[in-house]
């Protein structure tokens, strides 16, 4: 899945998004609004993830969740 449709999944995946990075609040996931480097920084912020940790740590959770309508 691409950053593009992350955002067009987002209301779906904000779940996920949360349930994976707990310390995201629900105020959180409404400012970020499906913008991936929006959750990047943020993770950033929350965890103290460098960047690039923060981009990997995106990268990873990208390959292994997948939106609920795309699940088979």
């Amino acid at each position: 899945m691409n950053h593009d449709i992350f955002e067009g999944k987002w209301k779906q995946m904000r779940g996920q998004v949360k349930i994976w990075w707990a310390k995201l609040t629900d105020d959180d996931l409404d400012r970020i609004a499906g913008k991936s480097d929006q959750l990047i920084g943020l993770l950033q912020e929350k965890y103290g993830y460098t960047r690039e940790h923060a981009e990997a740590e995106f990268n990873r959770w990208l390959k292994e969740v997948r939106p609920p309508s795309t699940r088979s």
